[in-house]
């Protein structure tokens, strides 16, 4: 009677391959927290009101220097004080964020916000008549070029791509490797 069995060599590719597996299952597993983070970013800034603006000019120095990211929530403007950082829409010219230096009611639930840059001479021309104000929650400096950077073509494209190759991978059918040194195959008796 005889048993055949089949052994892996000693320096083969299993090792190798396990290790290249768990480095892939890592970046996997990395990318799907970096996706959870995402997804629960999104929800709060839905509930919250919260959204990101970019410092494009240095209006706001030393406090916020130029190619900042500011995060921003909107509230009413009853709620804001003198001091506060504020953007303001205006109309249909680009948004604009500085220092609020006065506040006061006016007709129709609106209110006056005058305002100033901290790196300006003096206060923006005319007060603004807003009911709401985004108000700046914290910034960080440096990282507006980056993040616009992420709204090219080119940057979206590029992630879309190396995203749907990381799912692709993590999907494919794979061929079952045993688990120990050894395997061993149907035995056949003789006789």
């Amino acid at each position: 009677m005889s048993t055949s069995t089949r052994h892996a060599a000693p320096g083969s590719d299993v090792g190798r391959r396990s290790l290249t597996d768990r480095a892939l299952n890592a970046v996997l597993n990395l990318a799907a927290a970096g996706g959870a983070l995402c997804i629960v970013l999104v929800v709060l800034a839905v509930v919250f009101d919260i959204s990101l603006i970019l410092f494009r000019t240095g209006s706001m120095e030393p406090a916020i220097p130029q190619g900042s990211l500011a995060v921003v929530r909107e509230v009413p403007a009853s709620e804001v004080g003198v001091g506060d950082v504020v953007t303001v829409e205006r109309g249909e010219r680009l948004p604009i964020t500085h220092r609020v230096t006065s506040i006061e009611p006016a007709a129709d639930a609106r209110w006056e916000i005058t305002m100033q840059g901290d790196a300006n001479p003096g206060p923006d021309p005319a007060p603004y008549s807003v009911t709401t104000v985004r108000l700046v929650l914290f910034s960080i400096p440096g990282l507006a070029r980056p993040v616009a950077a992420l709204n090219s073509p080119w940057m979206l494209g590029g992630v879309t791509l190396a995203v749907s190759a990381l799912v692709v991978w993590a999907l494919w059918p794979r061929a079952r490797s045993t688990s120990g040194a050894h395997s061993t195959e149907d035995t056949e008796d003789t006789v």
